[in-house]
């Protein structure tokens, strides 16, 4: 079970510098517009080295590269805040954090005057913390697999679905924020080569209807092919109640890794299957560190006809991705 104190920094349990400790907001604004604004904004805490790196990122279009983003920027050592504090600090690329009520609230601003940038929103839960390791929460608990990289990576883990109230400015143009999002909060020893792949995706209706999911998927099918997706955690949170999700399935439809189009099928701990399709309004290689790509995509959902938006982050390391891609540059193999 996540308490108020999961909120702040935890001790590492093993003694390895790679520990780490993130915490990511993922939002949108202007999604009944015909260019929607996907917001990003990460802090990966590496306590025992002493650093923090930190992304943020404003993007509406359809890119491959980082930089043709409507705003991306990056930072890998930037220097822990003494004396450390994850409910209330101030980074030197312009993020201040402040968590008011433990796992609840959270007030983040970010400013950036040689870009003409101006964030700020206030985050509230809807719900309580989801922990996927706690198996009285989450049905999938008990076959977690620690052998994967992100098996490690959250070894402390909760996602939970929120409010999200604010503005950003950028180059002249502000734009209300007012959405239904999903945060996440993790713990445990991050390492710099991803070996396994993660699906993280969420698709919100409305403050009484979301789905958020975890899947594990493949890229044999190649940069352009399709995925089979195998749910490995997520929720319903359905008017209040938060109901585990015991098995999902689904299907990716990819270009060049991005998600083009998502199918699932899910079902919750009561029984009732969740019929969940998503299309991409936007593309964008979300790298929180150096040596994993995020495949990242805004999707315009529909959960049982109704109609949602979020995204859809498909991490895969870097030895995986130059492999698939010498594959595809190689072409189909000879026939017979």
């Amino acid at each position: 079970m996540i308490g108020p104190e999961d909120a702040q920094f935890h001790a590492p349990t093993v003694d390895d510098p790679l520990w780490a400790e993130t915490n990511y907001f993922g939002l949108y604004a202007g999604q009944d517009t015909a260019t929607p604004m996907n917001i990003g904004v990460y802090g990966l805490f590496r306590e025992p080295l002493g650093v923090v790196g930190s992304t943020v990122s404003v993007n509406s279009r359809r890119v491959s590269t980082p930089w043709a983003a409507d705003y991306w920027d990056a930072w890998e050592h930037l220097v822990v805040p003494q004396p450390s504090n994850l409910l209330d600090y101030e980074l030197a690329n312009g993020l201040k954090v402040v968590c008011t009520d433990p796992n609840r609230v959270w007030d983040v601003s970010y400013s950036d005057a040689a870009a003409d940038l101006e964030l700020h929103f206030r985050w509230t839960a809807l719900m309580e913390p989801y922990d996927i390791n706690d198996p009285a929460m989450d049905p999938m608990a008990a076959v977690k697999d620690m052998t994967k990289t992100w098996g490690h990576a959250y070894a402390g883990h909760f996602d939970s679905t929120g409010h999200v109230e604010g503005e950003i400015a950028l180059r002249g143009v502000t734009t209300p924020i007012d959405c239904v999002s999903t945060m996440d909060h993790s713990w445990g020893v991050r390492a710099e080569r991803q070996t396994s792949r993660l699906s993280w995706m969420h698709a919100h209706v409305s403050r009484d209807l979301a789905v958020h999911g975890l899947f594990d998927f493949s890229t044999d099918g190649g940069p352009d092919g399709e995925s089979p997706l195998q749910l490995t955690h997520g929720y319903v949170l359905d008017h209040g109640q938060v109901r585990g999700l015991v098995r999902g399935s689904g299907t990716t439809r990819r270009s060049g890794l991005y998600p083009e189009a998502i199918t699932l099928e899910v079902e919750d701990e009561t029984g009732r299957t969740w019929d969940v399709r998503g299309a991409a309004l936007t593309t964008f290689p979300w790298q929180s560190q150096p040596g994993v790509v995020g495949h990242n995509s805004l999707l315009r959902w529909t959960v049982d006809g109704q109609t949602g938006y979020g995204e859809c982050m498909d991490f895969v390391g870097m030895g995986e991705l130059g492999a698939l891609h010498h594959r595809a540059a190689q072409g189909p193999g000879p026939v017979g």
